[in-house]
């Protein structure tokens, strides 16, 4: 979209003529995940004392929520740009075409480790992903070594595996609209339940259905991995507490016995009254999530609305300063707040696709 047609749209929306249409709004808008939102704050608040720019104004909505209103539309109404803690879904940009959003510029900008922790007034605790899978899954493969499912039986974590501790489920995690919730479902649920040999051939039988030109079973075989190994049970051993992990954090202070699941960042601002457990052998630290030895970690990206670069004032230098090796380097003030740089090679692509407004490419 041409950029006097966004100063129409702008004009548009805000009763203004094109003339005054930069004046509707003179500051960036910033909506999206909660695992970025600390980073993104960081850089804008640094931003807003450096430069001549208003400070941005961030939101945390959750990945997908932000990448909603990302979507929704172009003009002063909508948001900017959108933090994501996950890469956008191809069904996301669909939308964002429908209404209008055409030219989309994504940008990664580190690593994040997935933490499943508790308070350092307990015991750090050794988990697998299929004891958490086991632990957390609506469905689970039935006792009785049958290949069928049942709801969840489990109370406590000694009844998924003796060698946990004998108290009862209680983990505390962001809702659906989360990045982080996609994450954890995809990098633990789906893993520790492919662990299962006969839940996971019922992806490899939906292939070979999928192959031999039987579409139906195909779907009805994936769907059925999809219930068993996508599904988080209801039944309050999994309760959602929305996007602030900082109140995860303060609810696993006064609740010893209960586990959290939040971006590595907040562990290390928070080390001193939390603690991540181990997974699959590997405790989430800056070394393991940057080597790839912690198994659950993704990446950060923030998009931004093309048709609002030189329109809204500042938004070309924001992604700048947040791709400048000052920030999102490995001795960079984003690197102090826990986030996991690129490597170099990645971050020198990085900063040269900001300062060419490179279009996404799905």
């Amino acid at each position: 979209m041409k950029k006097s047609m966004i100063i129409t749209a702008l004009a548009l929306a805000s009763g203004l003529t094109s003339g005054a249409a930069t004046a509707a709004r003179d500051y960036i808008n910033i909506v999206g995940s909660s695992t970025v939102y600390p980073f993104s704050t960081v850089v804008a608040e640094r931003f807003g004392r450096a430069t001549q720019f208003k400070t941005p104004k961030v939101e945390s909505t959750g990945s997908g929520g932000g990448l909603k209103l990302f979507c929704s539309g172009v003009g002063i109404q909508f948001p900017d740009i959108a933090n994501a803690s996950r890469r956008i879904k191809q069904s996301e940009v669909a939308m964002c075409n429908e209404n209008g959003v055409t030219e989309i510029v994504e940008v990664l900008v580190g690593f994040d480790g997935i933490v499943i922790g508790n308070s350092t007034e307990a015991k750090q605790i050794q988990f697998t992903r299929k004891d958490l899978f086991l632990g957390l899954a609506k469905y689970v493969p039935n006792p009785d070594g049958s290949e069928t499912t049942v709801e969840n039986p489990y109370k406590n974590w000694s009844e998924v595996n003796p060698a946990l501790p004998n108290r009862a489920i209680e983990v505390l995690g962001p809702p659906p609209t989360s990045g982080t919730r996609d994450a954890f479902v995809e990098l633990v649920m789906e893993a520790g339940c492919d662990q299962i040999d006969w839940v996971a051939d019922l992806s490899k039988k939906a292939k070979a259905a999928a192959k031999a030109g039987n579409s139906a079973k195909a779907d009805e075989l994936k769907n059925q991995h999809k219930t068993m190994c996508q599904t988080v049970r209801e039944d309050g051993a999994f309760v959602e507490t929305g996007e602030n992990d900082n109140l995860i954090v303060q609810k696993l202070n006064a609740s010893p016995d209960a586990f959290g699941v939040f971006g590595f960042s907040f562990l290390d601002q928070n080390i001193d009254v939390i603690q991540g457990s181990m997974i699959d052998g590997f405790a989430p630290t800056f070394e393991s999530i940057s080597d790839g030895s912690y198994p659950v970690s993704r990446p950060l990206y923030f998009y931004v609305k093309k048709a609002h670069v030189g329109v809204i004032p500042g938004i070309h230098e924001y992604i700048k300063e947040f791709t400048h090796e000052r920030a999102f380097g490995e001795e960079g003030y984003l690197a102090d707040k826990g986030m996991i740089s690129l490597d170099r090679a990645a971050r020198r692509q990085t900063s040269q696709d900001v300062s060419n407004l490179k279009l996404l490419q799905l």
